[in-house]
């Protein structure tokens, strides 16, 4: 007899809805699992034998087919071990086929029947609802991040395989999950680090402001000690609350990298990634035979940090070329095409030279000319030219570092930010493509950024002064734009291109 099991994958950052057919037939014990199955899945008939049997159902001794269907996309995981015991049964019609009508079921099996969580589960809702589907099943341990799309599609969580039975025999009745959090309380967010804690760097502080107003990226040299790293883990707390698109999009990510399980299943905080400089090109990017997201993907949304940036090998700072410019990643293998979100703000940091004193005020550099241009020159000018922002942060003094005075909060920083952003956001209405004008293009650009003749005639000059190119001239406007938003200025003035191209001339 021929059972048909509706269940899902992660395809992507997306889920894609699976039909596991199952046939029972006269013939040679056997079990075999086609439709381009990867090893976890060809497995999944001992596991499926061995839970049958322990929960004291009576396994059929004939041939078994099972088929995933499409056909032609790759299947990964072990999320079909229990649509695939559920179809056996229903195809030894100990389940009867209608009563697994418009129901998806994905979850791991133990050898005792018990159900094991799977990853993605967040992904496959959200296609299972677009589906039309209206139940799906999931593993208990699943039952957090299941709530957050449960809104409109009937989810039950199930910790063993008798429990599902008896619950598609209609003999149990399970709780439906609810989504309990309203996306207004999703919102809120709580950081354990705050500007307050930065002493000095005013000008720093400043800058990392427009970037994080604008979504620019952001690069700072200076030496061991100065503050980089410090300043650069607390630029999420300045950086707009998520919305509730973010954020469901951020954990359906997250969920689908599995690296849910390390902290809560809801990312309502932007995320801050900041990978050490041994990282692989495939795990800055993405990729793998089944491409996962990289660190540009789980940046998504947030900041990407790269600390000792010359550190890193060269070939991998180069594959950033893409996402910095499209706001998104694309991996192509031979069999398919995957496009990862990477829409985060770049913020990097390095030292002058290897010893990291040149230009210090308080050490003396040990580098000799040609270790300095080595050093230096490991960074390619057109990724430096993808930063908006270049500026020098210098080591503090005593008396700014015993002061007891505090600067200004995250909170009251990020007022700001959210009062910027939301005139980028009316400027931008309708255009799909553009949240900020960091994100702009020639044709915004050309709209929103016009100069008058005294603006004009600074740039010229700041262009042939500082030889920068056409992306050059391109991120300045885009600079001086958010600049003007800040100070509510509906024009450009000269103020305002001035303070762009400053923040060009420390370019390396």
């Amino acid at each position: 007899m021929l059972a048909k099991i509706t269940s899902c994958t992660s395809y992507g950052v997306s889920g894609l809805l699976i039909d596991v057919e199952v046939d029972v037939a006269l013939g040679l014990p056997t079990f075999a699992t086609v439709g381009l199955p990867d090893s976890a899945v060809r497995e999944n008939k001992d596991r499926v034998k061995a839970a049958i049997k322990n929960c004291g159902y009576e396994f059929p001794n004939k041939r078994i087919t099972v088929n995933l269907a499409p056909a032609d996309v790759r299947k990964e995981g072990a999320g079909f071990d229990l649509p695939t015991a559920m179809g056996i049964l229903a195809a030894t019609e100990l389940i009867q086929p209608k009563q697994l009508e418009e129901t998806c079921i994905v979850g791991e099996l133990s050898l005792d029947g018990s159900v094991r969580p799977v990853k993605g589960v967040l992904a496959m809702l959200l296609a299972a609802r677009e589906a039309g589907i209206k139940r799906f099943i999931v593993p208990k341990e699943n039952m957090e991040e299941a709530a957050i799309a449960a809104s409109s599609i009937d989810v039950f969580p199930v910790a063993s395989l008798p429990e599902a039975v008896e619950f598609i025999h209609g003999r149990r009745e399970l709780k439906a999950v609810r989504a309990a959090i309203s996306p207004k309380k999703l919102i809120e967010q709580d950081y354990s680090a705050d500007f307050s804690e930065v002493k000095g760097q005013l000008h720093v502080k400043r800058a990392l402001e427009i970037a994080a107003s604008g979504g620019h990226n952001l690069l700072m040299q200076g030496p061991p000690g100065s503050g980089k790293t410090m300043l650069a883990r607390r630029v999420p707390t300045i950086l707009p609350e998520m919305t509730y698109e973010e954020i469901i999009e951020t954990t359906k990510i997250y969920s689908i990298s599995h690296l849910g399980e390390s902290g809560p299943a809801l990312r309502v905080h932007r995320p801050f990634r900041a990978p050490h400089h041994t990282i692989s090109d495939a795990g800055l990017i993405g990729g793998g035979n089944t491409p996962k997201p990289g660190e540009v993907s789980l940046a998504h949304n947030g900041v990407l940090f790269l600390d000792e940036l010359p550190e890193f090998k060269k070939h991998v700072l180069e594959v950033l070329r893409q996402p910095l410019e499209d706001g998104h990643v694309t991996i192509t293998r031979a069999n398919m095409s995957l496009r990862f979100p990477s829409t985060f703000v770049l913020i990097v940091a390095m030292n002058p030279c290897p010893c990291g004193y040149l230009g210090d005020r308080r050490n003396s550099c040990t580098c000799s000319p040609v270790q300095i241009q080595r050093y230096q020159s490991k960074v390619s000018g057109p990724l430096l030219d993808r930063i908006d922002l270049h500026l020098t942060v210098s080591a503090l003094k005593y008396d700014e570092m015993s002061g007891k005075e505090c600067g200004e909060t995250s909170q009251k920083i990020r007022e700001r930010v959210n009062r910027t952003r939301k005139i980028q956001q009316t400027r931008f209405t309708g255009i799909s493509h553009v949240e900020c004008n960091g994100q702009m293009q020639t044709r915004e650009i050309e709209e929103h950024c016009s100069l008058d003749q005294a603006s004009s005639t600074l740039l010229k000059r700041g262009m042939e002064k500082l030889g920068l190119s056409g992306r050059g001239y391109h991120r300045i406007l885009k600079l001086a734009r958010t600049i003007a938003d800040m100070e509510l200025s509906e024009n450009i003035a000269s103020k305002h291109i001035a303070e762009a191209i400053q923040f060009r001339r420390n370019s390396i």
